[in-house]
């Protein structure tokens, strides 16, 4: 499973929390790309319960993390 920030994007209005089943046909209905729903295919095929993101892509980097690095700001 691979997941970039961009392919995470297309969860983020997702139906939370969902199953694997009702996210991959979210991501099908919103015509996410391959790789969206390859990866959810990935995940465990039973009845678990994904509250977020975070439960899908455990290293999804959170609003609080530092993202870009301005030498300027020194």
């Amino acid at each position: 499973m691979y997941w970039t920030l961009e392919l995470a994007s297309y969860l983020e209005d997702a139906p939370w929390p969902a199953t694997r089943n009702e996210l991959i046909d979210y991501a099908e209905r919103i015509g996410a790309p391959i790789e969206v729903i390859e990866n959810l295919k990935e995940l465990p095929d039973d009845d678990t319960i994904y509250e977020s993101i975070e439960d899908v892509w455990p290293d999804y980097p959170t609003r609080d993390e530092f993202f870009y690095y301005d030498e300027e700001e020194e």
